[in-house]
């Protein structure tokens, strides 16, 4: 429906009236035109050509109501002309025809004006009503913008001084909106890093390109005892012309989900320790090596030192005594500072537990503790450490917890961070520790395997010679290798004195290793020796051992060569019990695997273990050996026994440096199993 209205007054007429705006026109395009008393137009503005699509030279000096007003309002637009003649001003909607014949419907004032005759023609001022309403409904969402958005914005003129605050950026900044107003940010809150801000602000005015996502942290008189971060985006004011007005800022106060963004962060890192605690402590059996891969966990990524103590008691238990009680040894430290009096705290020192101190209640009791510099003194008790007891004192702060390992407490590892680094928070200890509980069982396997290894390194050099016994007709030569410094197994030799002149050679392998498989080779030695004195030919002797080793139990397996050498005969009588074959070379060099039946490894319940006849003439040479000599991952047993052949094709060489040769030869590098290898070379008798 069209609508107006009017009023009486007759306002004076405007200087240059047609194409006049000023700001207004910069926010909508106005439409101006002039009309005689005979209703003639006779001025067109440019903005109503761009509404209207008419050209000046088509609608000057023709009737305006015959060109603009659609025929249905012809009789309305008759009745305005009358009352704006008469001195009326009207203001209403109407419809405008365009050039193109769809109607236009307009905002529009008509305004009483003399034409160039004085006589009383018309001003009519239009805008497009769609326009109108854009610029209603745009300035009715900025107004709730600034007043309902969480979101902190202002507006800020040229010169950076605040222009408007909406509420929500008074509250961020402690500061009303009032009190913004015509101010600086450096001026309202200083305490945000305001000058930096303040000249990215006069880069977005100069370069007109905006920036997003700023992050600013300070504190404002809103929150003045914490600090708390900002997002803050800038962007260039344009008014329609493309100039530059000012600029616009949104802050938005991202504070808990830094703080959220942060604990999530952590939480990963402390998962991921976790996880990498898992492939770095305990990578070997080493107590030591243990040790040290603990230090270089927690530092620097959990703490700026640490420091593992074992009780003395707990690495010696069977020679420390009581003289090792309240003893600790510090198996491995990282201090972050190689000048400071820490420095001289190193891997393999010894002190005893100060009475009263956190030291003995952390033993004693088993619990974490935290140290606060009111313990340190106690805590270093030499007379000269004055200047250690005053370093410890100035570190941030410190956490002691206990080693325990299936109930019994171990040691403890110390750890500090320094001042001006955050001090361990609740989940921080209990990240330390869970990853120190997780050591000290890595650091109690260790330490037991170090006791099993030494005990079966004592009872295998107690039941291995340290040097074989002279006998008639033979020269002998041997040696044992084990697998790795690490580890003993169940390979071994022997060279036993027979009645009338004769000797007995034995070489054997116990499957697996460790202290078991020692303890069996050393029952099976016994059994041999026990044996060998009671004149009981290979053959027997072989039957006799699978009988020890099936009453060891089901599990249990071994291998084994039993020779006796006749000097008086010059030959040899062998039986083997799934062991490889001995090497002979003849006094012509000549080079033969004895092709004997294997017979069945010990322990399987094979009752026949055939033996041969060999003569060894003077000269000759008898090689027995395990199978870790020939066989390895890079290789099989046929390269194995081609490669010892090649080793012995010098054998007339002293016998020692023949053995050694052939060591040399085929186990370049350390063996991947144990070795034993026994050479017996005849002799005149």
């Amino acid at each position: 429906m069209d609508t107006y209205q009017s009023t009486s007054e007759v306002p004076e007429q405007p200087v240059a009236a047609v194409g006049y705006a000023g700001v207004l026109r910069e926010l909508l395009p106005i439409a101006l035109w002039r009309e005689d008393a005979d209703g003639r137009v006779v001025e067109w503005s440019l903005a109503a050509q761009d509404l209207l699509g008419h050209r000046p030279e088509d609608v000057i000096g023709r009737s305006g109501s015959a060109v603009l007003v659609p025929e249905a309002n012809r009789e309305l637009a008759e009745e305005l002309t009358r009352r704006v003649q008469s001195g009326e001003t009207v203001v209403g909607t109407l419809p405008v025809r365009h050039r193109d014949g769809h109607r236009v419907p307009m905002e529009m004032w008509i305004v009483p004006a003399r034409d160039p005759q004085g006589r009383t023609g018309a001003l009519l001022i239009a805008v497009e009503t769609s326009q109108v309403l854009h610029m209603r409904d745009s300035l009715a969402a900025l107004q709730s913008l600034f007043t309902q958005s969480p979101i902190g914005l202002a507006t800020l003129g040229p010169d950076l001084r605040f222009l408007r605050v909406n509420d929500a950026l008074a509250r961020m900044n402690g500061v009303s909106a009032d009190e913004h107003v015509g101010r600086r940010l450096t001026e309202v809150v200083p305490g945000v890093n305001a000058t930096a801000l303040e000249a990215m602000m006069q880069r977005v005015l100069d370069v007109g390109t905006a920036v997003v996502d700023v992050r600013r942290t300070g504190r404002t008189p809103a929150d003045p005892e914490h600090d708390r971060t900002w997002s803050c985006s800038y962007a260039p004011l344009l008014d329609g012309s493309g100039r530059r007005l000012g600029l616009i800022a949104s802050l938005i106060d991202i504070t808990d989900g830094q703080r959220a963004q942060a604990d999530a962060e952590r939480a990963r890192h402390r998962f991921a320790l976790l996880a990498e605690a898992g492939t770095r402590i305990g990578t070997t059996l080493d107590l030591r090596q243990t040790a040290q891969e603990i230090v270089e966990l927690l530092v620097p990524q959990l703490a700026d030192s640490a420091d593992v103590q074992l009780l003395e008691a707990v690495l010696e238990p069977d020679e420390a005594g009581a003289t090792a009680h309240g003893l600790l040894r510090r198996l491995a430290a990282v201090f972050p500072d190689p000048f400071a009096p820490t420095a001289r705290l190193k891997a393999g020192q010894t002190f005893r537990i100060p009475a009263g101190t956190a030291y003995e209640r952390v033993i004693a009791d088993g619990v974490p503790m935290n140290l606060y510099s009111a313990d340190v003194p106690a805590l270093i008790t030499a007379p000269r450490a004055d200047d250690l007891r005053a370093y410890l004192a100035t570190l941030g702060c410190a956490r002691m917890v206990p080693l325990v390992a299936r109930g019994k407490v171990l040691g403890a590892v110390a750890v500090t961070r320094l001042r001006g680094r955050e001090p361990f928070d609740e989940e921080d200890c209990v990240l330390i520790d869970e990853l120190v509980a997780r050591a000290a069982l890595n650091i109690d396997n260790a330490r037991m395997y170090t006791h099993q290894r030494q005990a079966a390194l004592t009872l295998q050099r107690s039941l291995t010679n340290s040097a074989l016994p002279e006998v008639a007709g033979l020269e002998l030569t041997g040696r044992y290798l084990p697998a790795s410094d690490h580890d003993v197994g169940g390979d071994w030799f022997d060279v036993i004195r027979l009645p009338g002149g004769r000797t007995g050679l034995v070489i054997g392998d116990v499957m697996g290793h460790g202290i078991h498989a020692a303890a069996v080779m050393g029952q099976l030695r016994t059994a041999v020796r026990t044996l060998a004195r009671l004149d009981v030919p290979p053959a027997q002797m072989l039957r006799s051992l699978d009988a020890v080793v099936a009453d060891l139990g089901e599990d249990e397996m071994a291998t084994c060569v039993y020779a006796v050498h006749d000097p008086g005969t010059g030959t040899c009588a062998i039986a083997r019990a799934g062991h490889p074959p001995p090497a002979v070379v003849g006094p012509d060099g000549r080079i033969t695997f004895l092709d004997g039946p294997p017979g069945t490894p010990l322990g399987t319940g094979g009752r026949e273990f055939p033996a041969q006849e060999v003569r060894l003439p003077p000269g000759s040479l008898l090689v027995l050996y395990t199978d870790g000599l020939i066989e390895a991952r890079d290789r099989d047993l046929d390269q194995g026994m081609d490669q010892l052949a090649q080793a012995l094709s010098g054998p007339e060489q002293p016998l020692e440096a023949l053995c050694d040769g052939i060591l040399e030869r085929l186990l370049p590098y350390a063996p991947q199993d144990d070795v034993a290898v026994l050479l017996a070379r005849t002799r005149q008798p």
